[in-house]
């Protein structure tokens, strides 16, 4: 490393966000960047670890030392072709993804991991403005057609890998534009949607063929694809969320969240948003159902529409806040976090069962719910209501939308409902058609599709032409 004691000599330094009371007023990015100059120190701050476990903490095995020593030696142009020669979308993770890395880091056996997503952002966000990130077009055309369907960060992984190896990428897109879970999930001011237009950019440069609204199996026949192309990438992602089927569950007012969030992120687009009721937390006492991210993005996206209050509200016990480091050590620890959206000003309760929702009207007006001890077994006598004039479920996703598409190409399913397909090969039970992010493997992380989309597409490249040169 080119400071060995850097970590000894400068202390952990993150970015900062701006004020709550100033970004609730809109939907654009408030992470504070780091300096040039504070983002070297930083890097500086990677010990020589014998064995590097940000490697393995790492779903794309980002060489994250490699880097973070370029960095700190000024070769901003080299780092960044060191970081995108194993991830695609370094300026996607290096705003959403949860940095597994960091808790792998072995400073952070004393809670000072590098800032290693920081330095991610830091240096593709470089490599945008200095104009380093270029199409890389295919100097031999295969001649070989695949079909990619869903354009999320798995399906444009595999796609813009498969364009470099000479295939025509062909990706069709059920919404208006490409992105998926990105541009209609996420919400703007954790990641604004340029940056996903100017990589579709570089992606078309390279030959990748895009059409929207094309809802594979509605409005094109899935059978089609297996007669007009050599391969077919499923990457569709896990869409069926998970239901709360509790009395009241059919007032006004009721919602998942994957019905509340897109409808923000057309508005802040300017496209419809594709329903005739919009779903607004103005005015409104709001719960949000579930801990996890997409509950967090419900929270911030609530109190920039002006909602009079936000609750959220968990079923399981409050996480430790710290966590046992030599129980969890290098793997991702389960521990108490804090969102930036629910610093902005939500309740968080835990170990709570919804019961019930009542209404008046046909509309929610509150939901009836018990505590829960340690064994999730409901304490007698510990019944309380809360006002809800709007309930938004966020309890995570169970499945793939089987109905259309899978079932028409009558792909094998797994025990959870995905479809079935292996890690080497990434094949399924249909021949010529493969299978690989969150439809592959449930739920996930956006950093996780990168990487099954990365190696899908060389198990397709395999496929096609015998032998691939595309890294796993």
């Amino acid at each position: 490393m080119g400071k060995v004691t850097g970590f000894l000599e400068i202390d952990r330094r993150d970015r900062r966000y701006a004020p709550a009371s100033d970004r609730i007023r809109h939907y654009r990015e408030f992470v504070i960047p780091l300096s040039e100059e504070a983002t070297k120190d930083q890097a500086a701050r990677c010990m020589n670890c014998g064995i590097p476990y940000c490697h393995t903490g790492c779903p794309v095995n980002n060489q994250i030392p490699d880097w973070n020593d370029l960095v700190y030696r000024s070769d901003w142009e080299e780092a960044s072709r060191n970081l995108h020669s194993t991830n695609n979308f370094p300026e996607f993770t290096g705003r959403v993804c949860p940095a597994p890395c960091e808790a792998s880091c072995t400073l952070n056996l004393n809670d000072n991991p590098v800032t290693i997503k920081t330095i991610e952002c830091a240096i593709v966000d470089r490599a945008f403005a200095n104009g380093w990130v270029a199409p890389e077009i295919a100097s031999v055309k295969t001649g070989k057609k695949v079909a990619v369907v869903g354009s999320g960060p798995a399906g444009l992984a595999a796609a813009q890998q498969l364009a470099r190896a000479g295939h025509e990428a062909h990706v069709f897109e059920k919404n208006a534009k490409p992105g998926g879970l990105l541009r209609y999930g996420i919400p703007d001011f954790k990641m604004e949607k340029h940056l996903i237009d100017r990589r579709i950019d570089q992606m078309r440069a390279e030959g990748v063929s895009f059409y929207g609204s094309v809802n594979v199996g509605v409005d094109l026949d899935a059978k089609t694809l297996l007669d007009d192309f050599d391969a077919v990438v499923l990457c569709g992602g896990a869409e069926r969320p998970r239901d709360l089927p509790i009395e009241g569950r059919t007032l006004a007012g009721v919602h998942f969240a994957m019905e509340f969030l897109p409808q923000q992120n057309r508005r802040v687009g300017k496209e419809p948003i594709h329903s005739n009721e919009p779903i607004l937390a103005g005015a409104k006492h709001v719960v949000v159902i579930g801990g996890g991210d997409t509950g967090s993005d419900c929270i911030g996206t609530s109190i920039r529409q002006g909602a009079l209050s936000v609750t959220q509200l968990e079923i399981m016990p409050q996480p430790p806040e710290k966590e046992n480091k030599l129980l969890t050590w290098p793997n991702w620890p389960l521990k108490l976090r804090t969102s930036s959206s629910q610093e902005e000003g939500a309740k968080r309760d835990f170990s709570v069962l919804t019961k019930a929702f009542r209404g008046k009207d046909g509309a929610v007006k509150k939901i009836l719910c018990v505590r829960l001890d340690d064994k999730l077994k409901e304490i007698p006598g510990s019944d309380f209501e809360l006002k809800a004039d709007l309930v938004l479920l966020a309890m995570g996703f169970v499945s793939p939308v089987q109905e259309g598409l899978l079932q028409s190409l009558g792909v094998a399913f797994d025990a959870r409902g995905n479809v079935a397909a292996d890690q080497v090969n990434y094949a399924t039970s249909v021949p010529k058609v493969f299978a690989c992010g969150d439809m592959r493997r449930g739920q996930s992380l956006v950093v996780w599709a990168i990487r099954e989309g990365r190696q899908a597409a060389r198990a397709v490249d395999a496929f096609l032409m015998g032998s691939s040169l595309l890294p796993r």
